[in-house]
């Protein structure tokens, strides 16, 4: 089988914990070959973002151009998209050229900072959630999304939720509570056991999952087959996590970077 070749449409971090250098990290250790578009430019590091530097919607989408009339890409996925503009402009390409698409619907960096402007919510919902083949929000995101003010909705109800928005299949992962993930594949329920960490470096966990996530869709897993290996794979990343990198939350280590050591 040639090496799957798979795109991250996402933000850079400075720190090199989360965005795309995470998800390049996480393509290279599922066996794919890893490409990007970037859309923004953040000055990030472990204790928070300082800066954000959105690229011209005109320049993503010649990234995408790029990446796809030359290499080829068996699947992709949205991070950090951050303004409506870049996501109309993203939305408008994919729908051109469909793919198998992981959403991560990244809203707000784990410091704190904004990382999709408020009037983009609903672009992101219109607009790239029909496209994709699962979006992948946290617990937070996933009540942030379908507007759940009183954050009484299992997560069940709100994968539900996001696949009566527009997307075929939602997986709400993270969050306090019951260690799982849950998926929703328009049909079926599939609770995923995760194991709880108590390791201060999980700064690109979510990064990592969606990543792996689209990468092992790409190598052509079932979608629950995929979901568990994504699991798997961000849970043992914060296991090996870099703990002693920077004075906040540490990155995670899906290349087990110590372990070489």
């Amino acid at each position: 089988m040639a090496v799957p070749r798979v795109l991250t449409i996402a933000g850079s971090d400075s720190g090199g914990g989360a965005g795309i250098q995470a998800d390049l990290k996480a393509f290279a250790a599922a066996g794919a070959h890893g490409m990007s578009a970037v859309v923004a430019l953040t000055a990030q590091n472990t204790v928070g973002v300082t800066a954000v530097h959105e690229l011209p919607p005109a320049f993503v989408t010649a990234q995408l151009e790029a990446v796809f009339a030359d290499i080829g890409v068996d699947a992709a996925k949205t991070g950090m998209l951050f303004s409506r503009s870049v996501i109309e402009s993203v939305a408008s390409f994919l729908e051109a050229h469909r793919v198998p698409l992981v959403v991560d619907p990244v809203m707000i960096a784990s410091s704190g900072a904004r990382l999709l402007e408020e009037d983009g919510v609903e672009a992101l919902v219109t607009r790239v959630f029909p496209l994709a083949a699962v979006v992948t929000p946290n617990l937070a995101e996933a009540r942030a999304l379908c507007l759940d003010s009183t954050q009484s909705a299992s997560r069940g109800e709100l994968a539900e939720r996001l696949v009566a928005l527009g997307a075929p299949a939602a997986i709400v992962t993270g969050g306090h509570g019951e260690p799982v993930d849950h998926l929703f594949d328009g049909t079926r329920h599939v609770e995923i056991p995760i194991e709880r960490l108590d390791v201060p470096a999980t700064h690109g966990a979510g990064c990592t999952h969606s990543a792996t996530l689209a990468a092992l869709l790409a190598r052509g897993l079932p979608l629950e087959d995929a979901a568990r290996g994504a699991a798997f794979t961000a849970t043992e990343a914060v296991r090996h996590g870099l703990v002693e990198i920077g004075a906040g939350d540490g990155p995670v280590d899906v290349l087990d970077v110590k372990g070489r050591t």
